[in-house]
């Protein structure tokens, strides 16, 4: 069976999916990433009042990784720009947890046994054989999901080491690393102008709640993978997180009208014994 911690980063996988859902959904999603990183610094600004600071060595791991999150959001958005759910959001996450073990490996010298190792790569191709079946995916598409995993795995890895480096305080470096996304708004106002940002609020209220509410979903989704990674091996942690894969694809199904094949719920239940391999 699952551990508690397993159980506990499938909730984050199924909550990650959902604020992917949530962006893929909107038509302006540059707009929307930036309503919801809106909605996830505020919350961090408050959280940073009241929880104690981390320890002095984990600083230039919360520095890295803010960054890196914000250019994983701007990947995203132009990934998402080229395919659907069920393409883009698999080929991201698909490519990350092989580049999180290894470098997990290389920086952490971290060591997975094989069982684990056998979970991580049945994960990592039943994602990869979700994207591909089906319809086409362009060059250029492929291009921008894998860069998107690649910053995914650079981000988790940082942010694997810094929260071990916290003094234990998993809450507050999660709160300070989010502080960055106040740049997403900074880096909108500057391309579009204040105007398009604010005139949403009239026109598409609905919108607006959607885009906030996924920022707080998407708060809670990784501040419980950043609390894992405390204890957890970050390759492991890292692929089943990417589960979230599959209920991307049940939500693209369900709620975009997105079409689900019968090689891609193969795959699906790949991925699904891959994470058992993780939780034995």
């Amino acid at each position: 069976m699952l551990s508690y911690t397993g159980g506990v980063v499938l909730l984050a996988a199924l909550l990650h999916a959902s604020w992917n859902a949530m962006l893929h959904g909107n038509r302006d999603r540059f707009w929307s990433m930036t309503w919801m990183s809106i909605a996830i610094a505020a919350v961090s600004t408050l959280l940073v009042l009241s929880t104690p600071w981390p320890a002095r060595a984990a600083w230039p791991c919360i520095a890295a990784s803010g960054l890196v999150h914000i250019l994983y959001n701007v990947s995203l958005v132009r990934s998402y720009r080229r395919n659907d759910l069920a393409q883009a959001y698999p080929i991201a996450r698909g490519s990350s947890p092989l580049l999180v073990t290894l470098g997990a490996a290389v920086f952490a010298h971290e060591a997975i046994g094989p069982l684990h190792a056998l979970g991580i790569a049945m994960i990592s191709g039943g994602i990869v054989a979700i994207a591909l079946r089906g319809r086409r995916v362009s060059r250029a598409g492929a291009l921008a999901a894998l860069a998107t995993g690649a910053t995914i795995a650079m981000y988790t890895v940082i942010d694997g080491i810094g929260v071990r480096r916290s003094d234990g305080q998993a809450l507050g470096y999660t709160a300070w690393m989010f502080l960055s996304y106040w740049l997403m708004p900074v880096l909108f106002v500057a391309r579009r102008g204040l105007a398009p940002l604010w005139a949403p609020l009239r026109a598409e209220p609905l919108s607006v709640g959607t885009s906030l509410a996924g920022g707080l979903v998407s708060i809670a989704a990784y501040g419980i993978v950043i609390w894992a990674l405390q204890s957890g091996a970050m390759g492991a942690v890292s692929a089943l997180r990417e589960t979230s894969v599959v209920f991307a694809v049940l939500i693209g199904r369900t709620f975009l009208g997105e079409t689900v094949s019968g090689a891609r719920w193969i795959a699906c239940m790949v991925v699904a014994a891959g994470a058992i391999c993780l939780g034995l």
